[in-house]
This record gives C-alpha cells, sequence and structure tokens, in this order.
C-alpha cells in the first residue's frame, strides 16, 4: 500500500517536470525563432534598404543623362560626378566587353576590330525575381523593351553612330542601358572606350589622347571604382589600366583589378603572383575570371554555360583550386555591388549636402538670371518699361551721390572752372600797349573829349568774350561725365544684361539725350556771357571816380593828360576791377546753368523721347528689343535643367528610408 502511494506521488512529480521541462524548452525554442526571426527581417531590410540605395542611385544617373549632365567640363555644379559609380577600364583585347557580358549573362555588347565603344554605357543592373522575362530598356527610347539582346547590340551601334557618324570618332555623351534580370545583381558599370596606343585607318590622329582624356575625367572623381581589366598573357607592369589607375588612385583604394584570359596562358605558367597581391597589391582583392573563348562566341554558347565552365575551370584547376570561392564573374559581380551599396550609404549624406548647397547656388543665379520673357505685345512693354526704369535709378543714384561719379560734376565747378577762369589772359590783353592801342583805333579821327567811351566798351567786349571758352569746356566736361555715368548705369542694371538690343537702344537714347541737353545748356551757358558784353554796369564806372580820388589817383581830366601812360594804366585797372566782377559773376551762374540745363534735365527726363518711340512701335518691334543675349538664355536653360535635377534627386533621397 506505501509503495502503491509512494509511486503515485513520484509520477505526479515526474510529470510535473516533464511539464516544465517541455514548456522551458519550448520557451526557449520560442525566443530562439523570434531572434532569428528579427535577425532575418534586419538583414531583409538591409537587403531592401541597400538595393533602394543603389536604385537612388541609378534614377538620379538616369534624370542626370536626360538633362545633360554627365560630368566633363561644367561651370554648373554638376550631379554625376558626386554619385558613386563603377567604371570599366581596359585596353584593347583585354577581355574588357567579355567580363561585362559574363556579368550580364548575355551577349549584348558590339564586338569588331579596332575601337568598337566609342561612347560611355552607363549599365545599369536590375535583379528581379526568379522566373521573370529579362529585358532591357534604353533611356533615349522609353518604354520600349528588348527582349532579344542581339537587338540591343545594334541599338548601341545606332546609337553610337547616330552621334559619331561611321568615321570611328568618340563622343562623351553618354548611352543609357537599362537591364532586368533574375540573374543579375543591383550593380551599375559605366563601360569606357578601351585605351588604345594608335590609331587605326578612318580614325584621327588624336584618337588616342581623346580616349585617356575621357576615362581620365572619370576615373579621377574620388568617388569613382575603378574595375582596371588586364589580360593575364600579358605583364602587368605593361597594363594600360593599371598604369592609369596607379596615377590616379595610388593607393590602389578605390580600384579592383581583374584578370582576364587565365585560361590561355602558356602551360606551366599561372596567375598566383598578381591574384595573391604579389606582383601588384591593391588595396581590394585581385578576381580572376574566365570569358568566353572567340571559338564559344561563334558557336553561340550561352552565358549561363560560360558561367558553368568558368566554375568549373577553378574548382578543378590545381593552380586556382585555393581561390576558387573568390574567382569568376559571378563573384565579382557581387563583390562590386556590396562595394558599390557600401559606398554609397557612406557617401550619401555627403551628396545630400551638396544637392542642397547647389539648389541655393542655382536658385540665387536664377534669380540674377531673370524670369524668361512672356510673348505678347502688353507684357513686352511692360518688362521694356521695367528695366529702362531700373537703368534710370541706377543712373540717379550716381547723380545723388549712393554710387561715385556724380561728384565729378561737383568738381568741375570747384576746380576746373575756376582754375580757367584764373589763367584767361587779360594781363596780356590790357597791357599798356594793347590799351593804347584800341583807344586810339576806337577814337577814329576825332579824339575822346572826356572819356574814351567807345574804347571801354570795345576793351570789355572782347575781354568778357574771353569767358566763352572756360564757359564751353565747362558744359562739356559735365557732359562727358554724364555720358560715363550712363555707361556705368548701363553696366551696373543687371537685368538691362540680358538684353544687348535693348540696352543699346537705351544707351542710344540716353546719350542722344545728353546730346539736347549739351546743346541747350551751350546755348543758355554763352547767352550768359552775350548778356556781360550787351549791357556794362554803369554805375560800377561812374563809382570809379570816387574811388580813384580816395585812393589818391588823379581822375582822367585834363586834356593834356589823356594820352599819357598813367591815363592807359588808369583805364587798364578799371576795365581788369570790372572784369573781375565779371569773372566772379560767371563762376556762380555758369554752374547754375549747367546744372539746369543739364543735370537737372538728364535726372528728370533721359528717356522721356525713347518713352514717345516706344509707345509708337509694333509688336514685332519691341519682342525685337527683347532679344535676349543667346549666352545667357542658355545659361538661364541650363540652371533651370540643373536646379529641376537637384530637387529630383533631393526628393529621391527623401524618398529612402535611412533607419
Amino acid at each position: 500500500m506505501f509503495f502503491d502511494v509512494f509511486s503515485f506521488f513520484t509520477l505526479i512529480v515526474l510529470t510535473l517536470l516533464s511539464v516544465i521541462v517541455s514548456h522551458a524548452s519550448n520557451s526557449s525554442s520560442s525566443s530562439t525563432c523570434v531572434v532569428k526571426d528579427k535577425e532575418e527581417d534586419a538583414e531583409l531590410g538591409e537587403m531592401a534598404t541597400m538595393e533602394s540605395l543603389i536604385g537612388l542611385v541609378n534614377r538620379i544617373q538616369r534624370a542626370c543623362t536626360v538633362l545633360g549632365d554627365y560630368g566633363g567640363d561644367s561651370a554648373l555644379p554638376t550631379l554625376w560626378e558626386a554619385l558613386p559609380s563603377v567604371v570599366v577600364v581596359g585596353g584593347q583585347s583585354s577581355g574588357k566587353s567579355s567580363v561585362l557580358e559574363s556579368i550580364v549573362g548575355r551577349d549584348f555588347l558590339p564586338r569588331g576590330s579596332g575601337i568598337v565603344t566609342r561612347r560611355p554605357l552607363v549599365l545599369q543592373l536590375q535583379k528581379t525575381e526568379p522566373g521573370r522575362e529579362e529585358y532591357a530598356e534604353f533611356l533615349h527610347l522609353p518604354k520600349k523593351k528588348f527582349s532579344d539582346f542581339s537587338m540591343v547590340r545594334k541599338e548601341i551601334e545606332d546609337e553610337t553612330n547616330s552621334l559619331t557618324g561611321r568615321l570611328k570618332q568618340i563622343s562623351p555623351v553618354p548611352i543609357h542601358l537599362s537591364i532586368y534580370s533574375p540573374n543579375v545583381v543591383n550593380l551599375t558599370l559605366i563601360d569606357l572606350p578601351g585605351l588604345t596606343k594608335v590609331a587605326v585607318e578612318g580614325q584621327p590622329e588624336s584618337i588616342v589622347q581623346d580616349i585617356e582624356t575621357m576615362v581620365r575625367t572619370y576615373v579621377e572623381k574620388p568617388n569613382c571604382i575603378i574595375l582596371a581589366i588586364t589580360s593575364a598573357n600579358q605583364d602587368i607592369a605593361t597594363s594600360d589600366a593599371i598604369k592609369l589607375s596607379r596615377e590616379v588612385d595610388p593607393t590602389g583604394e578605390r580600384t579592383f583589378g581583374v584578370l582576364t584570359k587565365l585560361d590561355l596562358m602558356d602551360k606551366g605558367t599561372n596567375a598566383l603572383e598578381v591574384l595573391e597581391g604579389r606582383s601588384y597589391r591593391l588595396h581590394h582583392p585581385w578576381v580572376g575570371v574566365v570569358n568566353r573563348s572567340q571559338a564559344d562566341i561563334n558557336k553561340n554558347i550561352d552565358m549561363i554555360t560560360a558561367r558553368r565552365r568558368e566554375r568549373e575551370f577553378f574548382a578543378s584547376s590545381v593552380d586556382y583550386r585555393h581561390l576558387a570561392g573568390k574567382m569568376g564573374s559571378e563573384y565579382l559581380a557581387k563583390l562590386l555591388s556590396k562595394h558599390l551599396e557600401s559606398l554609397i550609404k557612406t557617401r550619401m549624406p555627403g551628396i545630400a549636402c551638396l544637392i542642397n548647397k547647389s539648389i541655393d547656388e542655382i536658385e540665387a543665379e536664377l534669380h540674377q538670371l531673370g524670369k524668361p520673357v512672356a510673348i505678347d505685345s502688353g507684357a513686352h512693354l511692360h518688362t521694356i518699361l521695367e528695366l529702362c526704369c531700373a537703368f534710370d535709378l541706377v543712373f540717379k543714384d550716381h547723380l545723388h551721390g549712393g554710387r561715385p561719379g556724380g561728384d565729378r560734376i561737383y568738381s568741375v565747378f570747384d576746380n576746373q572752372l575756376p582754375h580757367a577762369l584764373r589763367r584767361l589772359p587779360f594781363d596780356r590783353y590790357l597791357s599798356l600797349q594793347n590799351v593804347r592801342k584800341v583807344i586810339s583805333e576806337a577814337d577814329g579821327y576825332q579824339p575822346h573829349l572826356i572819356a574814351p567811351e567807345h574804347g571801354y566798351r570795345r576793351l570789355i567786349e572782347v575781354a568778357v568774350n574771353y569767358f566763352r571758352g572756360p564757359a564751353e569746356a565747362s558744359v562739356d566736361a559735365v557732359h562727358s561725365i554724364l555720358k560715363e555715368l550712363v555707361r556705368r548705369s548701363l553696366a551696373e542694371t543687371q537685368e538691362l544684361k540680358r538684353f544687348p538690343t535693348l540696352q543699346a537702344e537705351v544707351s542710344r537714347a540716353a546719350n542722344e539725350a545728353l546730346e539736347r541737353f549739351r546743346e541747350d545748356s551751350k546755348m543758355t551757358t554763352l547767352r550768359l556771357v552775350d548778356m556781360q558784353s550787351s549791357y556794362i554796369t554803369v554805375d560800377f564806372f561812374r563809382r570809379l571816380p570816387q574811388g580813384n580820388e580816395k585812393g589818391g589817383i588823379p581822375p582822367a581830366a585834363a586834356p593834356i593828360d589823356r594820352y599819357t601812360e598813367t591815363h592807359f594804366h588808369q583805364i587798364a585797372s578799371n576795365i581788369t576791377s570790372y572784369i573781375r566782377m565779371v569773372s566772379e559773376t560767371l563762376r556762380n551762374s555758369i554752374p547754375k546753368s549747367v546744372v539746369h540745363c543739364q543735370v537737372r534735365e538728364a535726372k528728370r527726363s533721359i528717356l522721356d523721347y525713347f518713352y514717345v518711340q516706344l509707345g509708337q512701335m509694333k509688336g514685332n518691334q519691341l519682342a525685337a528689343l527683347l532679344n535676349e543675349d543667346p549666352a545667357l538664355r542658355e545659361r538661364r536653360q541650363q540652371c533651370i535643367k540643373r536646379l529641376e535635377l537637384h530637387k529630383s534627386a533631393r526628393d529621391e533621397i527623401d524618398s529612402v528610408s535611412w533607419s
């Protein structure tokens, strides 16, 4: 009985323990599954993010190509050069095309002797779901899918010839090709013309240097990954690709070395010195590939079979068996894809900053260049009047002192005019000899009785005429200053620079107005001078006897003294005093006349006559005035395209999840 009870309790305890252990085991298993699921989700999320990053760069590159931004010499900010890319570089017959076709898994590139690739080919690979149809799309043929890859080859040839002709010339304008396939990895490659040492028949002599220059513009950029293709059956020291990459990337941090034609090496030799980094070390490991032979191509051996044969070559090779896992075109594609993804993620924050900065700079320049001109006559007239007002404001600002130049007008009156008046030759003209001559000639056959009035008037009239020179010089000096201010104002009116025809017409109208003002000013100012000789101030001479008596100089009253030297000295002294008074009067009145007739009128109505002419113009004449400078129009169009590109890129970047 005791044992039965004991057995019963033992059974219960064991059952409870079993339940506890089972629960713990299930909990542990459940936790492990949760962790594993989280890791898989994180990995999938990271893969999705990376795929979206490469897709992001692909979309931006396509936009760059459409809008004409593919690097090279450009005065505008270029987004293309900031984007990470893999550039394929190699000499002719290095196997460059075969490597690309192996990565894609399709035979689609033109082949032949000489330089076959004559334009950059931007090749964007997009991995699709297994079982989906493979197809290709060209950016210049939107919405047209190519499932026959022989037609892709033909289209590359035709598009190349459409721009370069059939004379073997090259062009920096890229062809943009996207391939969608389950047999590729997400990757973007830029295939460039093969480096060559001599020009073949039909090519310009500069072709060798032209190709090297084009390749350098790509590989010199710090965001460029260089895929240097070298044939295994040539000395690595003579490789064109390695030589160029060594120059632009001496540390080898941006260079991936690819060794082709390993299967064509002489028996008993191998490329381990290169592949293991002993012959020429790079930051990244060398990758060996085995491409299809010409016989395979002639037999139409497909790429899938070629890839299988390549794997078998490395797996069965005594020399390369230990490196088989890191050899072949499939491994190369994955390696490049992973590195490109990593580089994009690293550089993207900097690219985003560059885009925002470029948007600000381009918008500022567009503001300076102004908006495009409307097409109707009313808008044309409104625009012309606005531009004329802008010029007028700048011109007035010069006169008012807000801008330099107007102060020179005051300098004419404060320095130039007084100096000219002081230099008039009155001492020579009123010399004793000349006064005697003029007085004697004025008396004629009948000598004067009391005072030689005719002689006085003749001396004064001739002396006053001397003031005409300084008066005219003041008018001309102010006119020259006003013309210079017009020239400056035209140059400083930024809005007018867009329209050289209108700028020339405004210049013509303003200068014609200044000529009219000058003529009016000259007439008025010289009239002031003539007034001084037309009417002599009598009171001045009436006061002279009293002044002379007070000064101890006897009056010229006695007839016996009229022709003495003292008498003629007195006449010269009297006229000199009068001329000084006239000089002081003109020194004050000439500036008033000049300012009133020239400066005031220029400030008030320099373009009034031009406005009347505008009102009489027809629509086509107004449009002709707004014939914009072609260089500025082209600049605005480029800025608009660049702004559209950068804003599109900013939106693309904002759409990607960075978490």
